[in-house]
């Protein structure tokens, strides 16, 4: 019986553990289910000791791309492997090479790590996909900008498919943590076809390693928030107060910075040029990035939207950012100014979610923090009667991403609300419904003209 006793117990905690067993690549994200980044890893020909390999980084992610100072790889060998030479990136290190004469390898580290070259790198030191300083766009923006490659020659390793063994803890930084990668799996040799398309090649030997990301590893405070307002109700809500940290209480000095400060340019430059965490200007919500829905007009089959960004941080220039937005009536979106427009659809047939960025050598940019730093666009909905209402703040989204991160949004019950049903109300509802259509097809010729 008391063996039974406890074989029943032993059963029960597996049984338990099996239930919170998970692997430590698995990350989820609801709006981008499949996203990832693939590092492929093939080997083009033999050398006397070892290989050639062309390592490829591929940002299958939607929305979520690798921005300044970029990404850095890092790997263990599985044997004594050296590295003789690279091309398009490079070791942070070099590594004891001491017990080598004349031929110096280019990395003898057990765990080296490895970065993208900077642009302007001579020629003959470059292969395709490299040197964009480890910047890599998302797969939904610009899928041609969203791989980048350098060349590696490894000595010291097997010479056949047999011998070679391939690296393992693959590390991923892009640019801080967030992504964690899986193992290498060796799968079928890469073909490769010639620009004529008349001959085709394949590789030796390749390994796939699969890396996906969770923000909860990435940051432990938000990095972006949301503001709301409306033309129906004077209130203008703010970001939550200490969204992404608060002011310092006196104590500590460089938190932020008052805009107003005397020679703003010479404070903010005195905090180095090379450092990328966020100087933010001094806000009650302290975040990067705010993002503001402003309700504009309604229509008498439309209602319109203004939605702005606005960067607070002093050290950083978004290039090629990107918003995610979540709300019902996307799939009604009739118009939209200034900004490159994708829908994601997440859920299959339901299209609630678009994909918002600005338009090349136009707003492509988010300035840093001052009079430059927004970007601004309006998008027009067209209204469908069975489910349109501005009320209990149906006419606010769902969810907002900028760059990937999910910004944070004020609570619900403080969303701007439609007032008392009253005479004064019922004329300014009237007025609108019945005078601005003619306004909106004059503003949208406007604006049309303009863009």
């Amino acid at each position: 019986m008391g063996l039974l006793r406890i074989f029943s117990s032993t059963l029960l905690l597996l049984f338990l553990l099996s239930c919170f067993t998970f692997y430590s690549t698995d990350a989820f994200d609801p709006l981008d289910p499949n996203g990832n980044i693939t590092i492929k890893w093939d080997v083009i020909n033999w050398t006397p000791d070892g290989y050639v390999a062309v390592v490829t980084m591929y940002n299958f992610q939607q929305y979520r791309h690798i921005q300044v100072p970029g990404w850095t790889l890092g790997w263990t060998w599985a044997k004594k492997e050296v590295i003789w030479s690279m091309m398009g990136g490079q070791t942070t290190e070099q590594g004891d090479c001491s017990k080598f004469k004349g031929n110096i390898p280019h990395c003898c580290k057990k765990n080296p790590t490895v970065v993208d070259m900077m642009p302007g790198t001579p020629y003959n030191q470059q292969i395709a996909n490299c040197c964009k300083g480890g910047v890599i766009n998302s797969w939904g923006q610009d899928p041609a900008a969203a791989v980048s490659s350098f060349q590696v020659s490894v000595g010291a390793a097997g010479t056949t498919n047999k011998t070679v063994r391939v690296p393992k803890n693959f590390t991923l930084k892009a640019p801080g943590p967030g992504y964690t990668c899986g193992p290498a799996k060796i799968v079928k040799p890469t073909k490769f076809v010639s620009a004529d398309g008349r001959r085709v090649t394949q590789a030796m030997m390749t390994w796939n390693v699969t890396c996906t990301f969770s923000q909860f590893l990435a940051q432990k405070t938000p990095t972006c928030c949301v503001s709301l307002s409306s033309f129906y109700n004077d209130t203008i809500v703010p970001c939550p107060t200490c969204t992404c940290g608060c002011q310092s209480n006196g104590t500590q000095r460089g938190s932020c910075i008052d805009p107003e400060t005397p020679h703003l340019a010479s404070v903010v430059s005195d905090h180095g040029k090379t450092n990328y965490a966020p100087l933010v200007q001094c806000t009650s919500h302290m975040c990067p990035i705010r993002i503001h829905w402003h309700v504009k007009l309604n229509y008498k089959e439309y209602w319109r939207v203004k939605i702005t960004i606005t960067n607070f941080n002093y050290r950083m220039n978004y290039t090629q950012w990107n918003l995610v937005v979540q709300h019902p009536n996307f799939d009604n979106l009739t118009t939209l100014f200034s900004f490159n427009y994708k829908s994601l659809n997440p859920y299959g047939s339901i299209n609630d979610t678009a994909m918002l960025w600005g338009v090349k050598f136009y707003n492509d940019l988010l300035m840093q923090a001052g009079p430059s730093g927004n970007v601004q666009s309006e998008l027009l909905f067209r209204k469908d009667a069975s489910t349109f209402t501005f009320e209990k703040g149906w006419a606010f989204p769902h969810r907002i991403y900028f760059n990937g991160d999910n910004c944070v949004m004020p609570p619900p019950d403080a969303y701007p609300y439609l007032p008392n049903a009253g005479p004064q109300w019922e004329l300014v509802i009237f007025g609108t419904l019945v005078l601005l259509p003619r306004l909106a097809e004059l503003e949208w010729l406007s604006n049309a003209d303009a863009f």
